[in-house]
């Protein structure tokens, strides 16, 4: 399961799981990604630059350890997303 943290105006990280996260660990999180909340939502309606869906980027990796490290069980993947304006195309 895929979890949103952040804030929509300005950074969005998303942390895939394979449980469900406990308050303490969503605690933890918040923490760590510089106490921006959960986002109650499955999904995002908006417009995000980010790493490609395919490539897992050594700041995951390094950003996976860090939570294992904190005894946080059950995270793959972490990647942060920037918004950007519908007509943005300054991606490849």
């Amino acid at each position: 399961m895929i979890h949103f943290f952040g804030d929509l105006s300005t950074k969005v990280f998303a942390v895939v799981s394979s449980q469900k996260l406990s308050s303490e660990h969503i605690d933890k999180l918040s923490w760590l990604f510089g106490n921006k909340p959960l986002l109650n939502s499955a999904s995002i309606d908006a417009f995000f630059v980010g790493p490609r869906a395919a490539m897992i980027t050594p700041w995951s990796t390094n950003a996976t350890e860090i939570t294992q490290n904190m005894g946080i069980t059950g995270i793959s993947r972490i990647e942060e997303f920037t918004p950007v304006s519908e007509n943005y195309t300054g991606f490849d």
